[in-house]
Formats: C-alpha cells, structure tokens, sequence
C-alpha cells in the first residue's frame, strides 16, 4: 500500500518539440482525453495510452467534452479507490447521453480487476481495457468511432517482460516526469491486491530506464521521480541482486537532470551502497518515500511484511546518520484486524519519537481476495476512523513544528506553476515536496516561470505549506 490514491490533474503542457514522442500524423482521427486515477505509476500508464493514440491521429485535449473519446484510467486499489472510479465513469456516461462525447473508454487496474464485470454494471461503458492491454488503446478508440459494439474488451495476461514507458504524451508539468523502473510486486502483504492485479515483479533493464531518462532530458525534464511498487527491489529478478544503487549512479550522470526523487522505497534491500550512494547526494534527493505500515511486531506478521521493529529502527537511524538534510516520508495503516489499543499506541508512541517530516494514514480497507479480508477480529469502522484521527493528530503537530522550523533557511525552490488570480505568486516545492502528496512553497517575485529553480528564503509557515522570497528580494526587504 502507498499513498496516495488522489487522482492527478490532467493537464497537457502546449505542444513543443519532444524527443519521447513518435512523429505525429498528418490527419486528425478525433479527439481524445485522459481523466488519470490513482497513483503515479497508473499516471505514466495513461501518459503511454495517450502517446499511442497521437502518434495514430488523436488529437489529445484538456476537456473531457470537449473529446470524442475519453479514457478513464482508473484505480481498484482501495474501496474508495474504487468509489471514485465509479464516481467518474458515470459522469462521463452522462456527457455521453448529453451527446457531449462518443464514448468511453475504463482502463486501468479497476478495470483489469473487475473485467467483463464492468459492463453489467455500466453497459453504456463502450471499451474496457485491461492493465496488461493498454497497447491496444487504438484500437479501442478505433471500434467506437467505427461503430463496432460486440467487441467491447480487450484483455492481456500479465506481462513477464516490462511495458515499454517511452513515447508518452505528458500531462504532467513539462520540467518534471514520473519514471517507473519496474512493473509488478512479488510481496504478498496480507492487506495488498496489487500482485493480483499488476502482477509479478519485473525489472525494465537498466539501458532501457537510462534511455528513456536521456529522452525525457531532452524533453525538458529537470525533475526525474522514481516510482516502482517496490523500488528497492529493482534488479534483483533480471541481474540477481538489488541493483537500484548502480541504476542511481548511471542517472545522475544525465547532465540536464538537476532532481531525481524516490518514491516506494520498501524497507528491505537497502543495502550499504544504496546508503552510500543516498548519502552523496548531488542530484540525488534527501528525500525517501518508505511506506512502514505498522511497527508493532505481531501487527507486522500478520501484515506479512517480512521485516521487524528492531530492523527498521536500525535502518532509520543509519538512513539518519548518512543522509545529510533528510526527510523522510511514509504511511501507516489504522485499524488492521486484530490491532489491539495497546498495539495501536505502540506505534503512536513510535510515530512521535521518530518525528517523520511526512506521514499519511489510511484507515484499513477490507479488500475481497486477500488474507486480510477473511482474518477474524475486524474492528469497528468507527474505531478505524477513530484511530487514524489520533494518528493524524500527532503527526500534524510534527509537521507543522517542522514547518515552522523552516522559517529563516535558505532553500532552493522548483516553480511548477502559477497561481491563478494572484499577480507575481507562484507555486513551488523544494527538495522535501513531492508534487501532489506533500505541501508547496509560496514564492513571490519578479520575472519568474515555470521550470525554474530559485534560491529562496522561507519567511513564512502556515500549517503544510510555506511562503519564500527570492534571495535577492528578501534581501532588499530587510534593508
């Protein structure tokens, strides 16, 4: 489980020339729109499917009404996951009656999940394609402009060699990408479905992540974020051992890289050179997303998360001692079955003493098909949610004191965007802010732009988020 299951905005960044694109035809088709659920990983799966339907001339714009076929990559992950998946599929099917669009496509993990089910549910539904046959996107696309209504699915078996990420159209800011390193999980946490429905873990080659790094370079990306369901993982089922420190090395040599962030950091196979590469940093961020989930020992063996208190206690504090600067993301899980009120304050306890500069928490979802789901001693929904109010409540009072100590120092701020109605104020992250999951920095000044890196001066904190002045600038205000 990682957070977070908020869906992505959906924002493609005016056309320009892009090294990660196949050449574009000479004729229109139709138009097409991404609505992308879930997490990062599902975002570069959409980003493929949007490529794809380009380069065969589909013509991608914001607007879903605007389209005459929407794709709607959806998340199955969780039952409120699901919940909003379900919510979208049924607004677009009212676009739909309204004649607003021609049709609609559910793609995605709810969709390799649910299958054939999809339809009886949603028989306006015009494609349903699954995880593994997302190279097919066209011709789904293809059978509803032509008409075609009795061949409404389009399924793969699970892949046993890496899905092929490059010549995507990215929605996301054109200084930044997501790149997935691996598809897959080969953990079998009780609570998790990911393995049932994104399959084993497989390892994209190394030349293949660095080849698509230099393209996504040459598209104009600075800011390079690492996403896996399992990153430290990486390697060890196509080269035999873990390999994700050597795959560190090869990508900060990309001169035109200036960020490279990791998320899903699984708290195994850290290993000594993967802590010593960390700890170098240089392109390579102090910040690591590492999903714990619980530390109470018992709790940890029902999850079948195969490490200890002790473990990752000791890898905290070496992680601590090497990483100069480091802030430390995770999540946590309220309300597992069986979880006593002891238990639960065990891990409160832990969560006040390490002080994580970010945490999130999920209250526990009874997912069918897993072990989990079928444990005895589910505690009452009013207590999960009970449970992670408490848990939230600690952890704000942590962030916000981290906030409040950001005040005075000097960081170096990536400008995403501007914000809208607000005259020289822009919207920012320093190295400790992943886009979309954790708080953003406030930076008002004088001929700035998107893209760019600016020396700031936090001067101000309010709860999660931060305001900053260019140096210069807040130079002159103190004068």
């Amino acid at each position: 489980m990682s957070e977070s299951s908020d869906s992505l905005p959906i924002l493609p960044h005016p056309p320009r020339p892009d090294a990660a694109k196949v050449s574009r035809t000479a004729s229109i088709k139709g138009t097409c729109s991404l609505i992308a659920l879930g997490c990062p990983k599902n975002l570069v799966d959409g980003e493929r499917m949007l490529g794809l339907l380009e380069a065969d001339g589909y013509k991608p714009v914001t607007e879903p009404d605007r389209a005459d076929v929407v794709v709607i990559n959806t998340c199955g992950f969780l039952q409120a996951a699901r919940r909003e998946s379900f919510s979208v599929i049924e607004d677009m099917l009212k676009l739909k009656r309204r004649g607003r669009i021609s049709g609609v496509v559910v793609a995605g993990c709810l969709a390799e999940r649910d299958r054939e089910a999809l339809l009886k549910r949603y028989p306006e539904v015009d494609q349903v394609v699954g995880l593994f046959a997302r190279e097919e996107i066209v011709r789904a696309a293809d059978r509803i402009l032509g008409g075609i209504t009795e061949q409404r699915t389009l399924f793969q078996p699970a892949s046993v060699v890496p899905m092929n990420d490059a010549r995507r159209f990215r929605v996301t800011p054109s200084h930044l990408a997501y790149l997935k390193i691996s598809e897959g999980c080969d953990r079998l946490c009780t609570f998790c479905t990911i393995p049932h429905i994104r399959g084993r873990h497989v390892t994209k080659p190394m030349e293949d992540v660095v080849e698509e790094a230099r393209s996504l370079a040459a598209d104009g990306v600075r800011e390079l974020i690492l996403v896996a369901q399992d990153t430290t993982y990486y390697g060890l089922d196509l080269y035999g051992r873990p390999m994700l420190a050597e795959l560190l090395r090869q990508l900060r040599q990309i001169e035109d890289i200036r960020w490279i962030r990791l998320m899903y950091l699984y708290p195994m196979y850290f290993t000594d050179d993967l802590i010593d590469v960390l700890a170098e940093g240089g392109k390579i961020l102090p910040y690591l997303d590492m999903p714990l989930q619980h530390i109470n020992d018992r709790i940890l063996r029902r999850m079948k998360r195969r490490v200890s208190r002790a473990e990752t206690e000791i890898l905290l504090d070496r992680l601590r001692s090497a990483v100069k600067n480091l802030v430390l993301r995770t999540t946590m899980i309220a309300g597992f079955p069986g979880e006593t009120e002891r238990e639960f304050e065990e891990l409160v306890e832990f969560v006040r003493r390490q002080r994580f500069e970010r945490l999130g928490v999920f209250e526990f979802s009874r997912e069918p098909g897993t072990p989990a789901d079928r444990m005895k001693e589910h505690l009452p929904r009013r207590v999960i949610r009970e449970r992670r109010e408490r848990l939230m409540a600690v952890q704000q009072k942590i962030t916000y004191q981290w906030s409040r100590n950001q005040v005075g120092r000097k960081l170096t701020v990536l400008l995403d965007q501007p914000v809208p109605e607000q005259e020289n104020v822009w919207l920012g992250r320093s190295y400790a802010d992943a886009p979309e999951i954790d708080g953003a920095i406030y930076v008002t000044g004088q001929g700035l732009r998107a893209g760019q890196f600016v020396e700031c001066e936090i001067v101000a904190a309010e709860g999660y988020d931060l305001a900053a002045a260019p140096i210069e600038e807040a130079a002159l205000s103190r004068e």
